[in-house]
């Protein structure tokens, strides 16, 4: 806990503590009403900040001390036969739970993300270094696709939406040029639809499914690094 986070919740009272605190759980449509309510810190936080450094170190250290840190993970055989079904049962929840709870959000390139999104689609900002109104919305949209894409991996029926019907198969002997001939005679067979055979499959739609699923694993290894709270 950094000297200034100290000081925020001991002056909870406080507009500018509210306004420091609030600044770290904001909305999209909060980043709007930043500029008129926003509340800076008073001068002295910063004398008193120094005075808390200590404080500061001696929480954090016992912090290091608490925290439980991951020094072991077993890994069995089955564990890497299917390693990507594997990491998708573990990846899948953490997404979720950083989706909720996350306080920022990195920068998204706009290429990735759809037209209404991009930065060049955001009012103009009052200051360069300002972020658009669009910074958040696109992080929320790459994390969304992210989740869709692992969804997709540990549910095994999602292409069943695409299908209909019953497979009727006859396995038809056949000669070198592909003519049926009587069994027996035959060194070839060739797969046929039989009279009951009702499937369809919409190919087109699943496509679509998988292409953004593909997608969503390429912002996944994209944006790895921004995967933080």
């Amino acid at each position: 806990m950094s000297p200034y986070t100290m000081l925020d919740y001991m002056f909870f009272w406080t507009d500018w503590s509210k306004c420091a605190r609030w600044k770290l759980e904001q909305t999209l449509e909060d980043q709007v009403l930043e500029k008129s309510l926003f509340v800076e810190r008073p001068d002295w936080c910063e004398k008193w900040s120094d005075r808390l450094v200590p404080i500061s170190r001696a929480i954090q250290w016992l912090w290091d001390r608490v925290d439980p840190k991951i020094d072991y993970v077993k890994i069995d055989r089955w564990d890497t036969w299917s390693m990507d079904s594997t990491l998708g049962q573990i990846v899948l929840p953490m997404l979720k739970q950083l989706k909720k709870d996350k306080h920022g959000s990195p920068f998204v390139d706009d290429i990735d993300v759809p037209e209404e999104l991009r930065s060049t689609s955001a009012p103009p900002k009052e200051n360069e270094y300002d972020t658009d109104a669009n910074h958040f919305a696109r992080w929320d949209w790459v994390m969304n696709e992210m989740i869709f894409a692992f969804e997709c991996k540990n549910d095994d029926t999602w292409q069943d939406k695409f299908r209909s019907g019953e497979h009727d198969i006859l396995w038809v002997p056949v000669d070198v040029e592909g003519n049926e001939v009587p069994k027996g005679d035959h060194k070839y067979t060739e797969m046929r639809r039989g009279p009951n055979d009702t499937y369809k499959c919409d190919y087109d739609g699943m496509k679509v499914v998988q292409t953004r699923i593909t997608n969503g694993f390429r912002l996944f290894g994209k944006y790895y690094e921004g995967l933080w709270d």
